[in-house]
């Protein structure tokens, strides 16, 4: 019996195809790539059941046997920081990776911040501050990006559309705003190549970047695939609404195609109603744009989101508890870093009352919250706001955003010695009618910006909150009120766009906080 015959009576027991596959590399292996110095590298592919696949890079060389499944994996002894090397792959084909290097590769996911572009470009919304300059001046050929197309899909994927790019003012303007800030301080202080892998997409929530599995195992989150799956049975029961969609489809892409050839923004396309297609619902996006990039050798994570999570904001610190646990262990590299900002202020001007509260409070406790989580650590924006349109959910301000980001890397990893935080609350005293405030990263000593300490609210056993008068005393504050006697709590910074003045003398702005669990 000859192989071919052999295989095929294989796939009648397996139901694997048995049509002869070249030897073929995972999405993120391309040219330009940047590997994960100093741990050990998968390097993984498909090929026929049974091909032998050898890898080599450098001084290395690493052979497997491709599983009946198709599926093969080598894993290359940790590499130095370097380049540029060539990397082949051969089967009964060849492959060839040219211009790799060895250094540090984060992977930067989120939503729309974070998938916010340095230039305008083609997305009325994009576009940093001095964008023109920044274009100019992006001239980092050892900064390489990833970035995934939109993808989701119901089932989880092997496979996902990207190419590695090199930062250089041709590409810059299509690329993350927040991952090149971040990259570019890195590189400027360690002075190795940097690759970033960015998986994002706008309006996205946080349980679309997780897995079915692993939501499932939370009943807290029964509700979220509850009606996901009523979605899905409604879409597939009406057998009209792709009809409409297509045909709505259509028209769009003459009416794009007519706006682009008189120098106009497309108008809005039509909203794609299958529900896999919707960024809002569970799993979709882990499924189609993280579990092909797993397990990717990576220093760590990135992560810019929340602004959709709004009717979830109750159970936005398990989401975000759920997703940084389970990519862990679904890279299988430990407790890798994840850090991550914190929302930024929003609204159409600052709130002037006592402790407003309201969703983005709620959703900014929750990533304060996630601070628990070892080897995470929070990019404060409470500041971030556009200030000529604070109500833009789009702050043009990515710089400082990518600064904050880097320097947590930079102090617990790279070992450059920084402040990395803002002023984070720690506990409370009460002596008499007034209240202490201890905080964490206080190095330097505490900061006012402008002319007086502004956005502490104190409350007493009634619940009601009034303007504390705060002071700074060596590295804490105490707060006070002569309309509350008895003091029981205090918040700081409470609502969408609060009043703030407080940060450290590393310019970091201090968390919101509140000392209370009040409704």
């Amino acid at each position: 019996m000859n192989q071919f015959i052999k295989k095929c009576f294989l796939i009648i027991f397996t139901g694997y195809s048995c049509a002869y596959a070249d030897v073929k590399l995972a999405s993120p292996f391309s040219d330009h790539m940047v590997l994960q110095r100093e741990i050990v590298v998968p390097v993984w592919g498909t090929a026929d059941a049974g091909e032998k696949v050898t890898v080599k890079l450098g001084a290395q060389t690493k052979t497997t046997i491709t599983k009946a499944n198709g599926k093969w994996m080598v894993k290359l002894n940790k590499l130095k920081a370097g380049g540029p090397f060539v990397m082949t792959v051969t089967g009964k084909n060849k492959l060839s990776i040219d211009d790799v290097y060895a250094g540090e590769v984060w992977v930067c996911s989120g939503q729309s911040n974070m998938d916010f572009t340095v230039a305008q470009e083609d997305r009325y919304w994009c576009g940093v501050y001095n964008e023109k300059e920044e274009v100019a001046q992006a001239n980092y050929p050892l900064i390489r990006v990833f970035d995934t197309d939109f993808a989701p899909n119901n089932q989880a994927q092997d496979f996902v559309k990207g190419n590695w790019e090199v930062v250089s003012p041709q590409s810059i303007g299509h690329l993350s705003a927040v991952a090149y800030f971040f990259a570019r301080e890195i590189q400027k202080k360690i002075k190795v190549p940097i690759g970033l892998i960015t998986t994002a997409y706008g309006a996205s929530t946080a349980e679309a970047w997780i897995r079915k599995e692993s939501l499932e195992k939370n009943a807290i989150f029964k509700g979220l695939l509850n009606s996901f799956d009523d979605k899905l049975i409604k879409f597939k029961a009406d057998t009209g609404a792709k009809t409409t969609y297509n045909t709505a489809l259509e028209k769009w892409k003459i009416a794009a195609a007519k706006a682009k050839a008189d120098g106009k923004d497309a108008p809005r396309g039509p909203k794609n109603p299958d529900p896999v297609m919707d960024q809002h619902n569970p799993y979709v996006l882990w499924n189609g744009m993280v579990k092909p990039l797993v397990p990717y050798a990576i220093r760590g994570a990135l992560w810019y989101q929340g602004e959709s999570n709004s009717p979830t904001a109750s159970i936005y610190k398990n989401l975000m508890e759920t997703l940084i646990k389970d990519w862990r262990t679904q890279w299988g590299q430990g407790d890798f870093p994840f850090y991550y900002v914190q929302l930024a202020n929003i609204g159409k001007e600052i709130e002037f009352v006592p402790a407003k509260g309201g969703t983005e409070a709620i959703k900014r406790e929750a990533q304060l919250q996630n601070l628990l989580l070892p080897h995470t650590a929070m990019a404060v924006a409470i500041d971030n706001a556009n200030p000529e349109n604070m109500g833009d959910v789009h702050p043009k301000n990515k710089q400082d955003i990518g600064y904050r980001l880097a320097l947590p890397a930079l102090n617990n990893i790279y070992k450059v010695k920084t402040p990395y935080s803002g002023p984070i609350y720690q506990k409370m005293q009460v002596f008499g009618n007034t209240i202490k405030i201890y905080f964490k990263h206080v190095e330097g000593g505490l900061i006012i910006k402008g002319d007086e300490l502004k956005g502490f609210a104190i409350a007493g056993e009634d619940k009601k909150f009034v303007w504390a008068k705060a002071t700074i005393v060596g590295n804490e504050i105490l707060i006070t009120s002569p309309e509350v006697l008895n003091p029981k709590a205090i918040r700081y910074g409470w609502g969408a766009n609060p009043i703030i003045s407080l940060y450290n003398s590393a310019n970091l702005p201090a968390s919101p906080f509140r000392t209370d669990n009040w409704k």
